[in-house]
């Protein structure tokens, strides 16, 4: 039971970074947006956090330090890749293909992402202090 609780709180962990960093890159193409040749990064973690949860396997019990880990989890070995944008279609003459308009709405759209990622894991949370607090009852 406590298994399945704290795997959810990690995935939500992961989603978390996840979303920090594509505000760090967002907040870095906004920086650059005046760069001649500056070419626009991306991060799609939703895509690399989905395929690390459908994999389907099992992991094994380790009960000393020195077995060798099976199926360890997953969601431990996700990282997250900054992709290049390398679009033909440049926005400027100047080779630059950050556009300051779908970037703000880019990192709103993330905010707002992020802002809920947050509260349901401080909902996880406080459930779990809830749940803690009423079996001293």
């Amino acid at each position: 039971m406590i298994d399945r609780i704290l795997n959810r709180t990690k995935i939500l962990e992961k989603a978390l970074d996840g979303a920090w960093l594509r505000n760090e890159v967002i907040a870095h193409n906004l920086a650059n947006v005046d760069t001649p040749g500056y070419k626009r990064k991306t991060v799609n973690f939703e895509e690399y956090l989905s395929k690390a949860l459908d994999e389907k396997s099992f992991k094994g019990n380790m009960t000393h330090p020195r077995h060798i880990p099976i199926g360890a989890s997953r969601l431990d070995k996700i990282t997250f890749k900054v992709t290049e944008e390398h679009s033909s279609s440049a926005v400027r003459l100047d080779g630059n293909n950050v556009d300051i308009e779908n970037e703000m709405a880019a990192m709103a759209k993330n905010t707002i992402q992020y802002n809920t990622l947050i509260q349901s894991l401080s909902g996880r949370f406080k459930a779990l202090k809830t749940v803690i607090s009423e079996g001293r009852r």
